[in-house]
């Protein structure tokens, strides 16, 4: 998918089983029905029936809210719709929801919005969340290089102002100092010219009228 500029993985896939969570792993053995429903939404969203998977993975949020994969899922679903105000909304959840020391889920749920905010032509946003991934995630290439992407295409929408007349002022002005020296120099060279052309002629002057004045005695 293209939007301007190519983003690598452009979404995150879909949790395919059941996050490493405690609190979901103890829920899973109690009641194993939102494990089967989320399969059932996996196996939807493989098949890109993606309004089918949405549905599914709605079902386990509504008995269970905090369930943060069927809640990333079901973003990933809503963004695969172009449901993109929703796919935003659904990631701050999981974003919310999730432990600070699951980083791997929160950094993958930033990067998901960072690519939604890109496709939505929102780079200021996208670039806020790819920095928010890699805050998460340190090691995660593809959110440095999607941020590296949105930087380079916001600095070519917005670029900064040329100072054209600036420069043309500046390169005056250094060569206008020149100018002048080359143009003192010249008219020094002038005035010591005319200077010595007129000591000349006084000179002879003083010679002439010497010769024609009588000696005295």
């Amino acid at each position: 998918m293209s939007h301007g500029i190519q983003y690598r993985n452009i979404f995150r896939a879909v949790a395919m089983t059941i996050l490493t969570m405690p609190v979901l792993s103890l829920y899973a053995q109690q009641n194993p029905e939102p494990d089967k429903t989320i399969q059932k939404g996996n196996d939807f969203y493989k098949a890109k029936q993606y309004e089918q998977a949405e549905a599914a993975y709605k079902e386990v949020l509504d008995k269970e809210k905090t369930n943060t994969t069927a809640a990333f899922n079901r973003a990933n679903s809503l963004f695969r719709q172009s449901k993109l105000d929703e796919n935003k909304t659904a990631l701050d959840e999981v974003i919310m929801n999730t432990d600070n020391s699951n980083t791997e889920l929160k950094g993958k749920s930033y990067y998901n919005q960072g690519v939604g905010y890109s496709t939505q032509k929102n780079l200021e946003a996208s670039i806020e969340a790819y920095k928010n991934a890699l805050r998460q995630n340190p090691n995660d290439n593809e959110a440095r290089e999607n941020l590296q992407k949105a930087l380079m295409e916001l600095k070519k929408r917005n670029p900064p102002p040329k100072p054209k007349e600036n420069k043309k002022n500046q390169k005056q002005q250094k060569q206008q100092p020149k100018m002048n020296q080359k143009e003192a120099e010249q008219r020094l060279k002038l005035l010591e010219q005319k200077e010595k052309e007129v000591q000349q002629r006084l000179q002879n002057e003083k010679s002439k009228a010497a010769a024609g004045q009588p000696k005295d005695w």
